[in-house]
C-alpha cells in the first residue's frame, strides 16, 4: 500500500503517518526528515530527490509532507490513497504550539537528529498566512480534481478521528 499525506503545517500528518504506518506495518517517510540534515540545516533538493526516489520504489510506503519541488507529481501518482488535512489555519497553529510545547528542547521523532521542536515568528506566519498562499493551495486543488477516486479531504479533528477508527 502506498499513501501520500499532504496538507498544511501543524495539521497532523506526522502524527496520522505515524499512525498509519503502525496500523498497515509499513514504513513511513517524514519529508522534513529528508529536508533537514542536523541543527536545521537544509539539503539540497538533489539530495532530497535522489533519497526520494528510493523510497518511492519500494513496494510499500508512506510519505507526509507537501515539498512540491521535490517528486510531488510521481508520489501523487504513485500512492493507492492521498489524504490532504486541511484544518483551519487557527487549528493548525494550537497544534503546533501544543506540539511545541510537548517537545521544546527535544527533536520530534519525524525530524532529523538536533532538530530541536521551535515555535517562532516565521514559524506562525507560514502557518497562518505564506503557507495558505495560492500556489499551495492550486497544488492541493489541483490533486483533489486529478485523483479525485483516491483522495480523502480531512477538514477538522472529528473527521480525522472518524477516518482513524474506520480503518482500525
Amino acid at each position: 500500500m502506498k499513501i501520500a499525506i499532504i496538507g498544511h503545517s501543524g495539521s497532523g500528518k506526522s502524527t496520522l503517518a505515524r499512525f498509519l504506518g503502525q496500523h498497515y506495518h509499513c514504513e513511513v517517510f517524514h519529508l522534513d526528515q529528508l529536508h533537514f540534515s542536523s541543527n536545521w540545516q537544509e539539503r539540497s533538493d538533489h539530495d532530497m530527490i535522489a533519497d526520494l526516489s528510493t523510497c518511492l520504489l519500494k513496494q510499500d510506503w508512506i510519505i507526509e509532507g507537501n515539498y512540491a519541488n521535490c517528486l510531488y507529481e510521481e508520489r501523487m501518482r504513485e500512492a493507492d490513497h492521498i489524504i490532504y488535512v486541511n484544518f483551519s489555519r487557527f487549528h493548525c497553529l494550537y497544534r503546533a504550539f501544543k506540539r511545541y510545547l510537548n517537545y521544546r528542547g527535544k527533536t520530534r521523532p519525524d525530524m532529523a537528529d538536533n532538530c530541536q521542536e521551535k515555535f517562532d515568528v516565521a514559524f506562525v506566519k507560514w502557518i497562518l498566512l505564506d503557507g495558505r498562499s495560492r500556489n499551495p493551495l492550486e497544488k492541493y486543488q489541483a490533486v483533489i480534481q486529478k485523483y479525485p477516486h483516491k483522495t480523502i479531504v480531512l477538514t477538522n479533528q472529528k473527521q480525522l478521528n472518524h477516518y482513524m477508527n474506520t480503518i482500525n
